[in-house]
């Protein structure tokens, strides 16, 4: 039976699943317009998942057919993955973030080996041991990246203005960019008052932004063919240059916390208030772990000998391989905020490169 909540006012949520990730399901999200039903965000492209979608919106006297827009919070697979698929069926527009459109365009336009590549050379690069990168190349030889998900997703044909209302008949849903996530990461402030009359300014798709009892993953936004990625605390930057997610992230939250609304929505696991108490907890978490990291680094360390002491949510030598990588991407995001609020540097003539508090 799918699983369909009310949040009163013309929106409801629908739990689609997330195959064989601990997350369990995105929440996607209805918003009835004048012109017809449109979703925030689709879902993982997976038969099972597309049922659940297809069943929750049948639930509520919808046909898939009848959707008239899709609003993309990012680029994620579990978000974006099935927009293509609600296009097909429907004729529906799909509107991104100019900065994650790029991602999407330049993944499409990609090798998909070329990917299995950038990885190896960047792990590389940050001291991974050759045990952990031989799975990599024997994954670049037997062309399995062709089957991973996001290779292929659909490009979407509207752009998400930050600051703008989208033209939503009947409804006021205003973009707020909160990069550093993604780059192309967006809110979706529902300026409209709260069906149950909460004390506060609307509602908020928050996507992966905001939620209420997980920290989003924050690595960095650089992409295999090395070309630049907007970043707005540093303008058109590449990796060389360096851009700052964490300082985005960091940026973003207190750009929300300042909204006021009176209830978040998130795309997992479920509706609340207080946006600003759970702003304040993310803040302290992160300045939290900065102090921590810049004690690991009295020492000087790369980025993966970071990531082996840095504390996640099990020991180190039970993090699987693909899990990882995404750590040592957030270890570098935090080294490089570091850097570039001048509390931490790199070890002159050291390969890989190191680094140390200063």
């Amino acid at each position: 039976m799918p699983q369909v909540n009310e949040h009163g006012g013309g929106v409801w949520s629908l739990r689609v699943p997330i195959p064989d990730n601990p997350l369990g399901h995105t929440l996607v999200h209805v918003l009835d317009t004048d012109r017809g039903p449109v979703l925030v965000d689709t879902g993982w492209d997976d038969p099972a998942s597309w049922t659940e979608l297809t069943g929750g919106l049948a639930a509520l006297d919808i046909d898939v057919s009848d959707i008239h827009g899709v609003v993309i919070t990012h680029h994620h697979p579990d978000h974006h993955g099935l927009s293509g698929r609600v296009r097909e069926a429907s004729g529906a527009w799909i509107a991104m973030h100019a900065a994650d459109t790029d991602v999407v365009r330049r993944t499409r336009a990609a090798e998909p080996g070329s990917w299995l590549d950038y990885l190896a050379r960047k792990l590389a690069a940050v001291g991974a041991p050759e045990d952990h990168l031989v799975p990599l190349r024997a994954a670049r030889a037997s062309g399995r990246m062709r089957t991973l998900p996001g290779l292929r997703s659909a490009l979407p044909d509207r752009e998400i203005v930050p600051g703008e209302l989208l033209d939503l008949a009947g409804r006021r849903l205003r973009a707020i960019w909160t990069p550093g996530h993604t780059p192309g990461h967006v809110c979706l402030h529902l300026e409209e008052e709260h069906p149950s009359r909460l004390p506060g300014h609307g509602r908020l798709f928050s996507g992966d932004h905001l939620l209420p009892g997980i920290t989003p993953h924050i690595g960095l936004y650089e992409d295999p063919d090395d070309s630049p990625t907007l970043s707005p605390s540093f303008g058109q930057e590449g990796p060389s240059s360096g851009t700052d997610p964490l300082g985005d992230y960091l940026a973003s939250l207190e750009r929300v916390g300042r909204l006021g609304v009176a209830e978040v929505l998130p795309a997992h696991q479920h509706a609340f208030t207080d946006a600003a108490g759970r702003v304040r907890e993310l803040l302290d978490h992160h300045e939290e772990r900065l102090t921590g990291l810049l004690g690991l680094l009295a020492t000087p360390l790369t980025p993966w000998q970071l990531a082996e002491r840095m504390e996640w949510n099990r020991p180190w030598d039970q993090i699987p391989h693909g899990s990882r990588n995404i750590a040592v991407s957030e270890a570098e995001a935090h080294l490089r905020h570091l850097v570039k609020l001048g509390r931490a540097e790199a070890v002159q003539g050291t390969e890989p490169v190191e680094y140390v508090a200063v």
